[in-house]
């Protein structure tokens, strides 16, 4: 799967530049000339890395960057800031709201092509350990992101983690109690009926997968792949 990134800034000729040569480098490429544009390719589509420029129409490229590393679904995303601007308080501000880099204009093509890649680099390094993957299905533990394929899914808290402890038993059969302790904590008010409802609306979600939960009567779930 190629590398996506997200390029934000109101130079158009800029913007096409770099369209232009990180497409080149076999990198998807998202582009946006406002904050709102950035905000709303952000909400839906996962990036792996957005070039920011802090100087946007609508708000500043620090808003973006803050508004990707409070997000629990976009936190893994590297930033690095694009600016002319190269006052230290701007690149210290940066860095207090989680930018990664911080490069300033006129740059060098070259040296913004290794820097994207050495960061693309390091946040999958730092993600292999904080990753399972179970037929098509990947999950990521930092980010919270799940994926069929390339396609995410949305689950709730409670659906991720249950998600993740039938894969972590792949094969063996959990039974409903079980579920219970390790995601409920065999609150009260929760019955094994509860479990049911969320195996449910997980199986609805993963219809696309090759993976699929199967009802094991009268004990449990086990999850298996159908392609094996």
């Amino acid at each position: 799967m190629r590398p996506r990134l997200l390029i934000t800034d109101d130079e158009r000729d800029l913007l096409d530049t770099l369209y232009y040569n990180f497409k080149k480098e076999n990198y998807d490429v998202y582009t946006a000339s406002s904050g709102k544009e950035a905000i709303d390719i952000l909400d839906k589509q996962p990036i792996d890395l957005a070039i920011l420029d802090i100087m946007l129409p609508d708000m500043s490229g620090l808003d973006i960057c803050k508004h990707i590393k409070i997000n629990r679904n976009q936190s893994h995303t590297a930033v690095i800031m694009l600016t002319a601007k190269g006052e230290e308080i701007d690149r210290i501000l940066g860095f207090e709201l989680g930018a990664d880099d911080y490069v300033v204009k006129p740059f060098s093509m070259r040296e913004l092509t290794l820097r994207v890649s050495s960061l693309i680099k390091r946040n999958e390094d730092k993600n292999k350990d904080n990753k399972i993957i179970f037929g098509d299905i990947s999950i990521n533990f930092d980010s919270h992101i799940v994926k069929i394929s390339d396609q995410t899914i949305k689950l709730t808290i409670k659906e991720f983690n249950l998600l993740h402890i039938l894969i972590k038993n792949q094969g063996k059969v959990m039974t409903r109690e079980r579920l219970l302790s390790k995601i409920w904590n065999y609150n009260q008010d929760i019955t094994t009926r509860t479990v049911d409802t969320h195996i449910r609306r997980v199986r609805e979600k993963i219809k696309a997968s090759c993976v699929s939960i199967e009802t094991i009567r009268s004990l449990g779930y086990k999850i298996t792949n159908k392609k094996k």
